[in-house]
């Protein structure tokens, strides 16, 4: 039977892992078995960098903290090395390390979630080729510029018509 010291340490984990979840907008599970520590550390700096926090856990207090998120479908997945990264980014995670799982056919997507959403490693890999939010505001923006700018530059041609006939 298992210490009560060490049981209690490890449904505290559970709790905490639980609560990241909970708190999360998004989350990847990879399989990362296979990198090299200096890949892992690069991608860890640019987790780090993107705002999306990078940890492996046992599966068995994720399979708990899953089930207690509402994630139960993404318990599915929970088998061999796995990592998840979480995100206040709806997207960030999976931009990241859909990059890097093109780079490195060692390092496997798993699955993903967006809220209660779950998505399967494909569903991951469509996410990772979305862009950044601030990246499609900036489209947004771009994009209504155009026709207000050539509206303003027709107004101004008319009113300096306007002038010369007056």
């Amino acid at each position: 039977m298992p210490n009560e010291n060490i049981l209690n340490q490890k449904k505290q984990k559970v709790a905490e892992i639980t609560d990241m979840l909970k708190n999360a907008a998004s989350g990847v599970l990879v399989n990362y078995s296979g990198i090299s520590v200096e890949d892992d550390t690069k991608l860890r700096k640019e987790l780090r960098e993107a705002g999306v926090k990078y940890t492996v856990e046992k599966n068995t207090l994720l399979r708990f903290a899953m089930q207690n998120a509402g994630l139960d479908k993404l318990t599915e997945v929970l088998s061999g090395a796995t990592a998840i990264a979480i995100s206040d980014d709806e997207t960030a995670a999976a931009r990241v390390l859909g990059k890097y799982a093109e780079d490195h056919e060692n390092f496997v997507l798993k699955a993903g979630f967006i809220g209660t959403e779950i998505y399967d490693a494909e569903g991951v890999k469509a996410l990772s080729k979305i862009p950044s939010k601030e990246t499609l505001l900036a489209q947004l923006v771009g994009s209504l510029q155009g026709p207000v700018q050539k509206l303003a530059a027709t107004l101004q041609a008319l009113a300096e018509k306007n002038e010369e006939a007056a």
